[in-house]
């Protein structure tokens, strides 16, 4: 099984992923990617450099399968602010 590693380039300054994850394919580390993006979103939303910052998926060799935009996963967030019956 592949192995991704999931760094966060914040302006000039990147956060490596020292372990990475076993993961399926590069689908399953999108989902992993955006999923990671909405957690740090939801506890440090409040800082405006997120706004710049990108998730880089890696593989083993260091070769950048994707990069997800903070942004990007912003416009994909359901409306919480809708009414449920």
């Amino acid at each position: 099984m592949p192995r991704y590693f999931f760094n966060t380039r914040i302006g000039n300054e990147l956060i490596l992923d020292p372990e990475g994850e076993d993961l399926r394919n590069p689908d399953r580390a999108w989902e992993v990617a955006r999923q990671m993006i909405l957690e740090v979103l939801r506890s440090e939303g409040t800082q405006p450099a997120l706004l710049e910052a990108v998730i880089e998926v890696t593989d083993r060799e260091g070769e950048i399968v994707l990069e997800f935009p903070f942004t990007e996963a912003l416009l994909d967030i359901p409306d919480q602010s809708a009414t449920r019956h």
